[in-house]
């Protein structure tokens, strides 16, 4: 079994959950052709939640199809989703800013964030999503715990069923590829450009991993 393992297209900001730009959409669609041409074997769609990966499988599927090939998705998994992080006992969003944070926190304001343990620092950082992956007691999931979910997640989809694929692409955000990087790399692969990411090749309880890039810009 085959999963590609890739970063959500482009967006203008990462202050919520905003949609992909149009010339993402266009990149996605091109390497959703690239599959179509190059995978012979039917594709099974997934997506983390937001709407920028949602959007990204969206685009994959129609290239995949107008390529003349299989997909069946795009289907939402709920194991591709960000890193839980929380606030006051509710899960939050990686974002880019304290009044972004504040805005998924009834009666947090942005000046109270400045008093949280590790989201000032975390806003500070020039690699927000690195700082995060070597952080030991984050407010929720750590890198390796992320790591672990993804293993499991992989592990599950050779399980025999109706909907079991030998090709399995899965559109993710940058915090879970970089984990899925150190677990299986035992190094950061820094930030992926948009839709591109790894491929990992599952054979019985082995995994080999690699990067994947379409070469389409």
């Amino acid at each position: 079994m085959r999963l590609y393992l890739l970063r959500h297209g482009e967006v203008s900001s990462h202050r919520g959950d905003v949609p992909i730009t149009e010339s993402a959409a266009r990149q996605a669609h091109a390497v959703g052709e690239w599959f179509g041409e190059h995978e012979e074997s039917p594709i099974r769609l997934l997506a983390g939640e937001t709407t920028r990966a949602v959007d990204t499988a969206t685009q994959l599927a129609h290239g995949v199809k107008d390529a003349g090939g299989q997909v069946d998705g795009p289907q939402v998994a709920f194991a591709l989703r960000n890193p839980d992080l929380y606030v006051n006992g509710v899960r939050v969003n990686m974002v880019s800013s304290a009044e972004t944070l504040a805005g998924q926190v009834d009666g947090l304001t942005a000046d109270d964030v400045a008093s949280l343990d590790f989201f000032p620092d975390f806003f500070a950082s020039p690699d927000r999503i690195g700082w995060w992956l070597i952080h030991e007691n984050p407010p929720g999931e750590t890198a390796a715990q992320v790591a672990t979910r993804m293993r499991q997640f992989t592990a599950s989809l050779s399980d025999a069923t109706e909907v079991y694929a030998d090709v399995v692409v899965a559109v993710t955000h940058s915090p879970l590829l970089r984990a899925v990087g150190l677990d299986h790399l035992g190094r950061d692969i820094g930030e992926p450009p948009w839709i591109t990411g790894l491929l990992l090749t599952v054979d019985g309880p082995s995994t080999e991993v690699d990067f994947f890039d379409a070469g389409v810009a």
